[in-house]
């Protein structure tokens, strides 16, 4: 049996080669993990394709059954790829966080969908695809337990694409339920943990020092965190994670982190407006303890890359640059901006749709970059430009400048981050514009 896997690509990557190139991007793990879920007993061969740093043709493509994972601003490529295959009699299978979250768009696509994680139902799809009985939804079983799962099948991607293929994660889903988080709506708020042994075991079988964990909220459950630092003690790992910035009110934590070979944090600081805050269900982040969270971490050599929205209600047109000073003043590392995004069936978007505020519904443009929704207090276009002006502020050679002296840690890899975000800033037009919304007028 041939099987294929197939992540589709987005505009970031479609366009003149990318605003990235290939060697910025890390391995993703969902098809590896795909290819390691395919059960023992089957003859299968795999064939993994990540259209972020290949191209294909739908028309050159062999496979009894190809299956993709998507998400928002990836479905329409993917639905044309699907399209394309099932007119050349290859089934295929959608799955992924768009189709968790809005099962009803993608199911006229596809021979059949997965929706929810898919260590049980995914085993289950091919076991019944090779008895001629496979059913056109699976759906995530009851009680998962990603307890005793196999490893992902790493060695199948292109290890030369990417910056590292020593991505992994310890836990799913989070806690919060901030309403523009697609994460509470398709998955709920109680994290599946891996067990830390079975954890640290794929750490060892790749002698990796470098790694990326792509979990979530690595301390939605403080003790299993606190598990997890103290067993990577022994490893001796630099590891970069995404946390919330709850780590900064817990000291021995943050210390046990930095302790375990913590290098850096991605956090979602979204906005320096309380009331945007409270409004998102993200109240617990306090604007005015920013700063002295920067410091700390610090403090503890962690770098920071702390991500900014634009486009909460609250939002009024000089926040960008208020938002885009703070940044600099407060010495972030890696600043970054987006523009809010309602994904589909999240609270943002149900809200939205109530009050008639959705401009489109081109899944193309769900990417945070690009403006689906009429803005509270300034116009589409205001919110996009703002947007393009907090980057090229944040990254200009003399705030790059002033943010370096601020921090001054992990040099090289400091400068090399903040260049290719130089870079992405002063070519966001290239990529991202509100061009569609002045021709639909």
């Amino acid at each position: 049996m041939r099987l294929v896997l197939i992540s589709p690509k987005g505009p970031l990557y479609r366009h003149r080669g990318g605003i990235f190139k290939k060697n910025l991007r890390y391995a993703p793990l969902t098809l590896s993990t795909l290819a390691a879920l395919v059960p023992p007993e089957m003859d299968v061969e795999i064939t993994i394709i990540d259209e972020g740093v290949m191209e294909v043709d739908a028309a050159q493509i062999e496979a009894d059954l190809v299956g993709m994972t998507v998400i928002t601003g990836t479905a329409p490529r993917a639905y044309a790829l699907a399209r394309q295959l099932r007119n050349r009699g290859i089934p295929v299978v959608l799955g992924g966080p768009h189709i968790t979250l809005i099962p009803e768009d993608a199911q006229p696509h596809a021979d059949t969908i997965v929706v929810g994680y898919a260590e049980e139902s995914w085993p289950r799809l091919l076991r019944d695809f090779v008895a001629g009985r496979m059913q056109p939804r699976y759906d995530q079983a009851a009680g998962l337990s990603l307890a005793g799962m196999p490893f992902p099948k790493r060695e199948l991607m292109r290890r030369g694409s990417y910056i590292t293929t020593h991505v992994f994660e310890a836990t799913r889903a989070c806690i919060h339920r901030c309403d523009f988080c697609v994460v509470p709506t398709a998955w709920g708020t109680k994290p599946l943990q891996k067990p830390v042994e079975e954890v640290v075991a794929d750490i060892r079988q790749h002698y990796a020092k470098r790694i990326i964990f792509i979990d979530l909220n690595l301390i939605a459950d403080r003790e299993y965190a606190a598990q997890l630092f103290e067993a990577l003690i022994p490893l001796k790992v630099s590891w970069f994670g995404l946390s919330t910035t709850l780590l900064g009110r817990d000291r021995p934590l943050l210390e046990l982190a930095a302790r375990s070979g913590c290098s850096g944090l991605l956090m979602g600081f979204e906005s320096i407006t309380p009331a945007n805050l409270k409004e998102s269900k993200k109240g617990f982040n306090s604007p005015g303890a920013y700063k002295e969270l920067v410091n700390l971490l610090h403090q503890y050599k962690i770098t920071l890359m702390a991500c900014f929205t634009f486009g909460m209600d609250h939002d009024t047109p000089d926040i960008f640059l208020k938002t885009a000073k703070f940044a600099v003043d407060a010495a972030i590392d890696l600043p970054r901006f987006a523009i809010v995004t309602p994904f589909p069936n999240t609270g943002l978007y149900k809200r939205l749709m109530e009050e008639g505020r959705i401009l489109t519904h081109d899944w193309e443009l769900y990417d945070g970059q690009h403006v689906v929704f009429q803005p509270a207090q300034m116009s589409a276009q205001e919110l996009y430009r703002g947007h393009e002006q907090a980057w090229k502020y944040a990254y200009s050679w003399g705030n790059i400048a002033r943010r370096f002296w601020g921090a001054r840690i992990q040099m090289p890899v400091w400068m090399v981050t903040n260049l290719g975000y130089r870079f992405y800033a002063h070519h966001l037009h290239d990529f991202y514009n509100c061009d569609w919304i002045t021709g639909r007028s």
